[in-house]
């Protein structure tokens, strides 16, 4: 198993159900910027679940670097970077920030998912498993440079699944709504709306082992989402949310 963004709270409850599942792995390669908190992560599964893992220093704002994958093996990988940023009046007009928001939740993920795409590919088979959001069902003016970089990464995942169909690697798009994570515990959420990390574990290993293509977390989202979408343009844009 590949894990983009080790130190995500999801990132952790999906390996861990898994391996509470019984699945087992040769290793499981952490991937993450703070090496020194994803060891501790490490350290938690070796010892609970006799799971080995491996370390590998990544910062997707420092570019792709083919060398530091090859060795890597492919089989699972699952994404869950993420950096929700400043809201839209803040980011707008800083071009630095605007940056890292496109980079950490796109433009810096595609080289690196191509990479062990091409991987799976050559193998014969394998999965992918990738979180988007549903700010990338639609454009709102609080937060639409982060919905926009996960619109992109939604269209990325589903012309990847369309393409690696024939090519037997399956590819799954995870559309959460509102998560109880470090990103958003500063914000108010409604609780029947949001998630934990172990709740949406369960979904997501429960509709991967089902070979599901695009999944919402919480289902009520999918219909939410749909009533959102319909709303005319030209009432839309009058909207202050």
């Amino acid at each position: 198993m590949i894990v983009l963004g080790a130190n995500s709270e999801i990132s952790q409850a999906f390996v861990e159900q898994c391996l509470s599942k019984g699945e087992k792995y040769p290793v499981i390669f952490l991937f993450s910027s703070d090496i020194e908190l994803a060891n501790r992560f490490a350290c938690h599964i070796q010892v609970k679940y006799r799971q080995n893992s491996k370390l590998i220093e990544w910062d997707i704002t420092k570019g792709y670097d083919p060398e530091r994958f090859k060795d890597v093996e492919s089989g699972l990988l699952f994404c869950a970077t993420g950096f929700l940023g400043k809201g839209t009046d803040d980011a707008l007009y800083d071009p630095d920030h605007t940056g890292k928001i496109v980079d950490i939740n796109y433009a810096g993920l595609i080289p690196v998912i191509n990479f062990f795409a091409n991987k799976m590919e050559q193998k014969g088979n394998g999965a992918i498993i990738a979180l988007s959001s549903v700010a990338g069902e639609r454009g709102r003016q609080s937060n639409f440079i982060y919905g926009s970089a996960k619109a992109a990464l939604t269209a990325y995942l589903s012309g990847l699944r369309n393409y690696m169909y024939s090519r037997k690697v399956h590819v799954m798009t995870v559309i959460p709504g509102y998560l109880d994570t470090g990103m958003t515990r500063h914000l108010t959420l409604n609780p029947r709306l949001t998630a934990s990390p172990e709740k949406t574990a369960r979904y997501i290993y429960s509709a991967f082992k089902r070979k599901k293509n695009v999944i919402y977390i919480l289902p009520v989202w999918k219909w939410i989402m749909t009533v959102i979408k319909l709303i005319p343009e030209e009432f839309f844009k009058r909207i202050k949310w």
